[in-house]
Formats: structure tokens, C-alpha cells, sequence
């Protein structure tokens, strides 16, 4: 993840996204930092100074399961309800 930050921060700030989705535990880690868990954090939108993208951007955060998470769960409907769920969060940010 460290060695990738350099590519992500360039990204970020040449693309100045509004909203940035993690999808999965090492995408929110690389954001969010290594205490970050997505089982317990998930589909919480988190402001621009709450998770310091590292480019003075303005782009809200927010973290969710991996896709494949929702393939691999016993519960897939509900696994699949929460992902949606926390997409909705993000799309209402884009409002």
C-alpha cells in the first residue's frame, strides 16, 4: 500500500474526485489508515478533513465491502442489501 500511495495521491489529484469509494478492507486501510475496519466503519461518509486524501482535495470518503464479499457470503442478500446501501450514501453525496 505504501509503496502505491504515490500513484493514488497523483490520481486523486488530477482527477479531483467528489466522492472516493473504497471497496474492501485494503482499499479502506489505504485511506483510512491500518485501525480502520469496514465491518465496523462501512457506508459512513467521512469529510474531506476526517480522512486527509493527501491533496487538499475536497472528496468525501467512504468505505464498503468488496463486490467479491457478496459472492463469497452465506447471506448474499444481505450482504448484497448493505453494499447498496452504503453506495446510496455516496451517490446522495454526488447530490
Amino acid at each position: 500500500m505504501s509503496a502505491c500511495r504515490p500513484w493514488l495521491t497523483a490520481e486523486l489529484r488530477l482527477i479531483g474526485p467528489h466522492v472516493v469509494v473504497a471497496l474492501g478492507a485494503t482499499a479502506a486501510k489505504a485511506l483510512f489508515g491500518p485501525s480502520f475496519r469496514v465491518t465496523k466503519d462501512r457506508g459512513a461518509l467521512f469529510s474531506p478533513g476526517e480522512w486527509g486524501d493527501g491533496t487538499g482535495g475536497k472528496a468525501c470518503a467512504l468505505a464498503t465491502i468488496h463486490p467479491s464479499a457478496v459472492l463469497r457470503s452465506d447471506e448474499r442478500e444481505a450482504a448484497y442489501a448493505g453494499l447498496v446501501s452504503d453506495l446510496r450514501v455516496a451517490a446522495a453525496a454526488l447530490r
